[in-house]
């Protein structure tokens, strides 16, 4: 009966005082195991809430570097862009140099040079793009991505799915240049290799050093290219300055912080999925600070990829499975009961060792 009453009130100690079951086999929501559920939920939505800010920032600092585009070039605010945000990164992050070794410094080049890249190709495109579009083109390098990932047959179906979408934005008839598509594919090629290095200078440092590597690397590449051939523009325009700086606040800081936070969360395939979103905000985000308007064909073609980029990377796979941290079941009492906390199992078998 005392130990009757134990359970009763704490817990029954057959099962494990945080097993989650009662002392008569039920199962508790108030438990330490309920608990952990609803955190675990709460991790598993964040990364979607991180993603949507830094679609909002970067689209929106989009719109406004394409907003000063009638007083100072694609390039010149790419270069503004990666300036600031490397020296707001750089002094912000402190970065200890002689604590880089070899692969670090390599993946953070490469990441410097994949965002210098980046940057410009996509600032070039959406002079020719709306910004719906070239964020629908862009997004055409993390799908690939994730089909090269995989080789289940939905991949390379939802590869299809978005393959028709792009031949519907360069239809005959379509008010799109060549020279624009052609740019937001390269900037989709960057883009796949953002992600993936992105990822790796995540994993290599543990705090915002990698970034502000990556990002000063990517500035000194970009800024002198930038500055030859937009200095006479900038000091006929000097309040350009200021719109630099916030796209590089809006474009990069913001979007790129949030980058590497969710990539520590999740895998390759799952940020993809994210990114599916990014199309559908730059058309909105477009059309309210810019007045751009897409036709019906356009906005179908933007509608296929999203689709085929969701479709491609949702569902099980493995790096979804590896962030987690349990499997969302409840445990059944049997392994409750034989939990570490309980101590080893005895060996009730007849002739045991």
């Amino acid at each position: 009966m005392p130990e009757h009453r134990h359970a009763r009130r704490g817990g029954s100690t057959r099962y494990g005082r945080n097993s989650g079951y009662d002392g008569y086999g039920r199962y508790s929501s108030d438990s330490g195991y309920g608990r952990n559920a609803r955190s675990s939920r709460y991790a598993a939505r964040l990364p979607l809430v991180l993603v949507l800010a830094q679609i909002c920032s970067l689209q929106m600092g989009a719109a406004v570097a394409k907003g000063a585009y009638d007083q100072v070039g694609a390039t010149a605010l790419a270069g503004m862009r990666l300036f600031f945000a490397a020296v707001i990164m750089w002094v912000a992050g402190r970065p200890r140099l002689r604590r880089v070794d070899g692969p670090r410094w390599r993946a953070a080049v490469a990441l410097g040079l994949a965002l210098a890249a980046m940057n410009v190709a996509y600032f070039q495109a959406i002079r020719f793009l709306p910004i719906g579009v070239a964020s629908t083109v862009e997004l055409l390098g993390p799908l690939a991505l994730a089909v090269a990932l995989s080789r289940r047959v939905r991949d390379l179906a939802a590869a299809l799915l978005a393959l028709c979408g792009v031949l519907l934005l360069m239809a005959p008839g379509q008010a799109l240049p060549v020279a624009g598509l052609l740019l937001g594919a390269a900037a989709a090629v960057c883009r796949a290799g953002y992600v993936v290095l992105s990822r790796q200078v995540g994993q290599r440092f543990p705090d915002a050093s990698g970034l502000a590597l990556a990002l000063a690397v990517g500035a000194c590449a970009l800024t002198p290219v930038a500055a030859a051939t937009a200095w006479r523009q900038v000091a006929a325009h000097p309040s350009v300055l200021g719109i630099g700086l916030l796209v590089a606040v809006l474009s990069s800081l913001v979007p790129y912080s949030l980058d590497m936070t969710v990539l520590r969360r999740v895998g390759v395939r799952a940020f993809g999925l994210l990114l599916s979103l990014s199309p559908a905000v730059g058309a909105g985000v477009g059309a309210l600070l810019l007045h751009e308007s897409l036709t019906g064909r356009q906005i179908a073609a933007i509608a296929l990829v999203v689709a085929a980029t969701a479709w491609s990377v949702a569902g099980p796979n493995d790096d979804a499975s590896s962030t987690r941290g349990h499997t969302g079941r409840r445990p059944s009492p049997r392994r409750a009961r034989n939990s570490p906390a309980d101590g080893p199992r005895e060996n009730t078998r007849a002739g045991g060792d």
